[in-house]
């Protein structure tokens, strides 16, 4: 089984949350909390109270054994950050960023926790009004044809341009069929 505790827009950086936070994942709570209580760095006060909410919340909420929790899982997410002003030199302006962080710890006693079961969802019945969505199907797809209907017209508008198009060709086919008439008529003038 595991309880867990978490700690919202705690001023300090994630960064240097984060490094406290890796020194205690997957410890003992008890070593963990003894660490935390001479570490050097400033995020080890949060991250402390943070660990001692949730092991307060394993033996209170759930009837734990505090001496044989362990720290699952521990990370430091990301809060909002504020924004300042620093100024400088020659009228520049500086922005400082005050990060914060939420820091969470999940124990765990190693128990597996009891699943429940969820009773069976019962069978909804067949959609009968399948015919009452074909009217509709049909109104939207008179409404799709009558938005074409503009873009039939342009295409109405290309189509004299495909004509030229023809008679160039027949044009291309008349002056090769002179050529090719010519000068089957010239070899058979020349045997006669």
């Amino acid at each position: 089984m595991e309880a867990r505790a978490q700690a919202r827009y705690v001023r300090v950086t994630p960064m240097k949350a984060r490094r406290v936070v890796d020194l205690i994942r997957g410890m003992n709570a008890d070593d963990a909390q003894a660490m935390l209580r001479f570490a050097p760095q400033a995020a080890s006060e949060p991250v402390g109270k943070v660990l001692a909410s949730a092991v307060a919340n394993a033996t209170n909420n759930y009837a734990m054994d505090a001496k044989e929790l362990r720290i699952s899982e521990a990370f430091v997410d990301e809060g909002p950050t504020m924004k300042r002003i620093r100024p400088r030199a020659q009228g520049r302006a500086y922005r400082i960023r005050k990060r914060s962080s939420h820091i969470t710890v999940i124990v765990t006693d190693g128990v597996e926790m009891p699943k429940i079961s969820k009773p069976a969802k019962a069978e909804k019945p067949a959609q009968a009004p399948v015919a009452a969505k074909a009217p509709a199907a049909k109104a939207s797809a008179a409404k799709a044809s009558a938005d074409t209907a503009p873009a039939k017209k342009a295409a109405a508008k290309k189509a004299p341009a495909k004509k030229t198009a023809a008679k160039k060709t027949t044009a291309k086919k008349t002056t090769a069929e002179k050529t090719t008439k010519s000068t089957a008529a010239k070899p058979a003038e020349e045997k006669g």
